[in-house]
């Protein structure tokens, strides 16, 4: 039988481990000016067939990536613009002028930053933007993304999906599977890039810690 303490105790006890679980975000917005806003919507309408007033999204995909840069404020300025830098992504550049960004950025040690409100468009995902939160990591396949990123992917994904109606899991190296399914959009069926990131490995384990989600992947689409 439990005694009134024992009960007291066990209470602090689930407190303290939902406390510690819950989510910090730091908000450090890149650029999202007229300029950006115009090509969004350009991309939307010219990429993704999609006509509409306000750059938003309705999230229904999760992408995760790595930066393939070593440091957060090396990403965090390559994203910053509006637009991408002249003579920069020349295989991407000839599609849009739109610069790249996601709407998360997570650095080494896990500290999850949003660059933008979650559901603006970003451009990270050929083909799926118009759905789809992009979480890119500080790392590569040289520089392995950390514990501390895997344990904050987790939750930060477990936070998007109460949040909003996600049904996939992916990673950036399995968007082009989505290809021929009703999700894709773009326009020009020759526009795709080779992808590895955020790496297998990666992708095993934090779908092994969120099995009970039960989102699915490129093989359930």
């Amino acid at each position: 039988m439990l005694t009134k303490f024992n009960l007291f105790f066990l209470l602090l006890i689930s407190y303290v481990t939902v406390q510690a679980q819950q989510i910090k975000i730091v908000d450090k917005p890149i650029s999202y000016n007229s300029t950006r806003i115009k090509l969004s919507l350009q991309y939307l309408k010219e990429r993704h067939g999609i006509t509409q007033t306000t750059p938003t999204i309705t999230p229904k995909i999760i992408v995760l990536h790595w930066t393939a840069a070593k440091t957060f404020s090396s990403t965090f300025n390559a994203f910053y613009p509006a637009k991408l830098p002249n003579g920069d992504r020349k295989d991407i550049a000839q599609v849009s002028a739109l610069n790249t960004s996601s709407q998360f950025l997570i650095d080494r040690d896990g500290t999850i930053y949003r660059l933008m409100p979650e559901n603006y468009f970003a451009r990270h995902v050929i083909g799926l933007n118009y759905c789809a939160i992009g979480v890119e990591n500080v790392g590569s396949a040289d520089f392995p993304l950390t514990d501390a990123q895997l344990k904050a992917n987790e939750l930060l994904v477990r936070y998007l999906c109460k949040k909003y109606n996600i049904e996939y899991l992916i990673g950036h190296y399995e968007y082009a599977k989505f290809k021929n399914t009703p999700l894709w959009k773009e326009t020009n069926p020759n526009y795709l890039t080779g992808k590895n990131d955020p790496g297998a490995d990666f992708m095993l384990n934090i779908r092994n810690n969120m099995k009970d989600l039960k989102l699915k992947g490129v093989s359930n689409n």
